[in-house]
Formats: structure tokens, sequence, C-alpha cells
């Protein structure tokens, strides 16, 4: 096709670059990733540690073992004597504790005077019990009832 009026044709349209201004020859703005190479240019392999070379013997573990807990109620109870190490049913002892001394009062306000208010010290369902151990007489626990 000849342009008329005697213009020569035109050559090709100028790249995108040549449009813009960018230097092909200039160096990228962006670090290219090389191979092997994550995009944020780490490694993918960490490099070899180059220290002190790591310990050959063992590391002591330390293990701490809890006795369970138990709760201590106006029966015996079987559990492991932390005194001597060995599983007992415990033996019961009865004391007078707060709910005796209050039963004993009440009823003296009643009017059970003429020694009835003393009942409640001796009814175990109203005192205190205390948990020994039966082979090294240990006290292991108490129930308080108030």
């Amino acid at each position: 096709m000849s342009a008329p009026s005697g213009f020569p044709a035109p050559s090709a349209p100028p790249s995108y670059e040549e449009t813009v201004g960018i230097n092909v020859n200039y160096p990228h703005p962006y670090p290219v990733p090389q191979p092997g190479l994550r995009p944020d240019g780490k490694g993918m392999n960490p490099p070899q540690y180059s220290g002190q070379p790591m310990p050959t013997s063992t590391p002591v573990q330390t293990v701490y073992v809890q006795q369970p807990v138990v709760l201590f109620y106006d029966r015996p109870v079987q559990m492991s004597c932390p005194s001597c190490n060995q599983m007992i049913v415990t033996r019961l002892c009865y004391e007078s504790g707060a709910l005796t001394w209050l039963s004993c009062g009440g009823l003296f306000l009643l009017g059970c005077i003429a020694g009835c208010c003393l009942i409640p010290f001796c009814v175990d369902a109203l005192k205190d019990v205390e948990h020994f151990c039966p082979n090294c007489n240990a006290h292991v626990g108490s129930y308080k009832r108030l």
C-alpha cells in the first residue's frame, strides 16, 4: 500500500518498552528468583550449622510424680500412705469439733440443762474425723464437719 500524496508507508508501530521509555538493557527493578530459591530469596534448604558440635550425651529428664488428691470423709479411705508408701485403709479417730460444740450450745438454749445438752459429745456423727495410717500411725488427713 502506498500512501497518497507521496508520503512513505509507515513502518511497524513502536514496542511497549519503546513507547513507555523502558530501556530493555536496563537491569530488572525487582530481583529475579534463581532456580532452587523461593520468591523471597531464601533458600529451600537452611544453611549447614557451622557452630559448636551438638552434645553427644543424652540430657537428663526429671519426672515429678504427684500423689492423687484424696478426699477424706467420715469413712475409712483406701490410699497410699505418704509416710511409709504402703497401700492402706485408714484408721479413724473421732474428736469433738465445731459441730459438736454448736449442737451442745443449741440443746442448752432449748432447755436441756440437766446434762442432756452433753449428748452431742457421745455421737460420732457430730464429731470431726482424723485419719491415721494403721502401719506407721502417721496422720494422713482429717474431715471437719463444719
